[in-house]
């Protein structure tokens, strides 16, 4: 794991909120926020508050910081891979999970890669099943062994790698903590399930997004549209300072509120920007943040 993903790991581990972390090591919610989705990095004062509050050494919260595509730091792994002729639609089932990754990578193999500190028996209770029929992958993860889907939640990591030039449509059905979509260039991405936590970097695309849950969505960097369907949640979406939007709403009894350095403030979006913000659903609420420069 990278060392954003290390500090939401333990952070879950230990059943602390962003804001109640924050509070613990006397820092603001939007650093939390910051070190998690890569925007900022701890210095080393932080860095030791956060060991210390997790009760590691600050080595083994680095000690993970991998870049490679090939390497892992978890105790079990299993790989799945599978060769791609041409473009693709892609139809994405894989149930529950702590944490999944979607990425776009320059080779010939979609890869689904699962991991787990955990599961001895990861090859065993899970298996993933590709399908290719014309022109549509079909990815479906199975469960065997009596392996839950709770279980899954609490420590199945799973990262799928699609090649660049074969990228079509992608629909994506799952239930997880985090969900991070990286890099990806297409038409639609359509995402359905219960997630709290989703990060965006790197994408064009159109994304659009079904949960019930109040999320914490991070826009890093996206070109393109980002649809939000909700029914009766509060969630919150943080764009970068200079990111320029429009933004709608629909449905019954949606509201979109506007945040600026811990502030409401009026609705700073811009009628005529390209990338495009809309919120949809029944008695929702979407909190639009400005991060701090």
């Amino acid at each position: 794991m990278t060392l954003e993903e290390q500090i939401k790991y333990y952070r879950k581990q230990a059943g602390l909120s962003q804001e109640k972390m924050a509070e613990k090591i006397g820092v603001s919610r939007q650093a939390i926020t910051k070190w998690e989705n890569g925007t900022g990095t701890p210095d080393i004062a932080n860095l030791m508050a956060i060991a210390n509050l997790f009760q590691i050494s600050v080595d083994e919260l680095l000690s993970n910081e991998k870049s490679e595509k090939k390497q892992s730091n978890y105790i079990y792994e299993s790989r799945t891979e599978y060769d791609i002729d041409g473009k693709k639609n892609f139809d994405i089932k894989l149930g529950g999970a702590y944490a999944v990754d979607l990425k776009a990578y320059h080779g010939e193999k979609i890869e689904v890669a699962m991991f787990s500190n955990v599961y001895k028996n990861l090859l065993a209770d899970y298996k993933v099943k590709i399908d290719d029929i014309k022109n549509r992958i079909d990815i479906d993860l199975n469960r065997f062994n009596e392996a839950s889907e709770a279980d899954a939640k609490e420590s199945l990591v799973i990262t799928i790698f699609i090649p660049i030039k074969y990228i079509g449509k992608i629909e994506l059905s799952v239930n997880a903590g985090t969900l991070n979509i990286t890099d990806i260039e297409n038409e639609h991405i359509e995402v359905n399930g219960k997630i709290s936590e989703v990060t965006l970097q790197g994408n064009k695309s159109e994304i659009e997004i079904d949960s019930n849950l109040d999320m914490q969505i991070s826009v890093l960097s996206h070109e393109g549209a980002l649809e939000i369907n909700q029914l009766s949640a509060t969630s919150r979406l943080t764009l970068p300072a200079d990111y320029r939007f429009r933004s709608t709403k629909k449905g019954i009894a949606t509201h979109i509120y506007y945040e600026r350095q811990g502030k409401k403030v009026d609705d700073f979006s811009d009628a005529e920007a390209d990338n495009y913000i809309e919120f949809n659903g029944i008695k929702s609420e979407l909190v639009i943040v400005e991060t701090e420069v």
